[in-house]
């Protein structure tokens, strides 16, 4: 019950007071991280904020981590920094920018040539303020955040069969605040406005995981999604610095943020069901607004799967 007005809340629930509360009231153990040690885990927008956080914490538990991520030099700085950090050698680099699906391509070639990948966490991402488009044609914050993961996944799928791999979606309980919009996904209406597209395209991704993720358990693939609440960040520093300033004392540090990924890639498969949404270690609703519920129907599900195979060029081109 205390943790229901918890959520009910919102401001205790994704605030730093969440995790504080939560970790005493469901008496929290620390990750067994010997489900990690010696395995391959592939963290997309690994070069700061959550993704570095989460690349150190596999890192120090003995994993094979591979950081995905835009700049070669920036992604070597923190490749070096990260092993001599946690005396592990086994950390590589694979330069993609997720926005632009010819080189998601090239890296899910390599990917592949890892031969089995245990964890794979969708991280990268960004909330621009003005309205841009990809090489291909997108609108950028649906390609880094949608395409590009939806692709970069399909095409490694053999090598997340072969590593029975959980695939962690991070996204963002700005989420809550959108309903799925297929037009507008297809069709960004002006004026932009970058934080409602960002909550657009963070919706679209839950969205396409429940759709998703039944046929992944048929692979030995167990994806799910959680949000990280409200984590003081480089790029809410960047994106939101209103916000950042006066919600500050309430941030969640780094550490609370990446918690319930790393308790995600390590629990029994039996207590992370596919398909579902997480927060501080608990399943949490999809929707806590009627007409979010009421735009996500399994026919739009279906929808928005025609719509990322044909963005992403793996379907012939047709009505979504």
């Amino acid at each position: 019950m205390l943790d229901a007005l918890l959520e009910v809340s919102v401001v205790a629930s994704f605030s730093r007071l969440g995790p504080v509360i939560r970790r005493r009231l469901f008496r929290w153990e620390d990750p067994d991280w010997s489900h990690l040690t010696g395995r391959v885990a592939v963290v997309t927008g690994a070069t700061s904020g959550l993704g570095r956080e989460i690349a150190m914490d596999f890192a120090r538990a003995g994993a094979r981590v591979v950081l995905v991520a835009r700049d070669p030099s920036r992604a070597q700085r923190v490749r070096d920094e990260i092993a001599a950090a946690c005396s592990n050698s086994e950390i590589s680099v694979v330069i993609a920018d997720l926005g632009d699906l010819e080189s998601v391509r090239h890296a899910a070639n390599e990917l592949n040539a890892l031969g089995s990948v245990n964890v794979l966490v969708h991280n990268a991402g960004a909330l621009t303020r003005d309205f841009t488009k990809t090489t291909q044609g997108l609108e950028s914050t649906t390609a880094v955040h949608l395409i590009g993961p939806f692709l970069l996944t399909r095409l490694i799928e053999p090598v997340l069969v072969a590593g029975q791999a959980r695939v962690i979606w991070v996204t963002s309980g700005g989420m809550y605040s959108q309903p799925l919009d297929l037009d507008w996904l297809a069709a960004p209406q002006s004026p932009y406005n970058g934080v409602t597209a960002y909550a657009k395209v963070k919706r679209a991704q839950v969205a396409l995981l429940e759709h998703w993720a039944p046929e992944m358990v048929a692979h030995g693939i167990t994806m799910t999604a959680m949000h990280p609440g409200w984590t003081d960040t480089p790029g809410l520093q960047r994106s939101l610095p209103a916000f950042r300033r006066f919600l500050r004392p309430l941030l969640r540090t780094l550490a609370q943020g990446v918690d319930t990924v790393n308790w995600l890639a390590t629990a029994p498969i039996a207590s992370t069901p596919p398909g579902t949404l997480w927060l501080d270690r608990r399943v949490r609703s999809m929707h806590r607004l009627k007409r979010t519920r009421d735009s996500d129907t399994p026919a739009r599900r279906e929808r928005l799967w025609r719509y990322c195979e044909l963005r992403a060029g793996l379907a012939a081109q047709g009505p979504v």
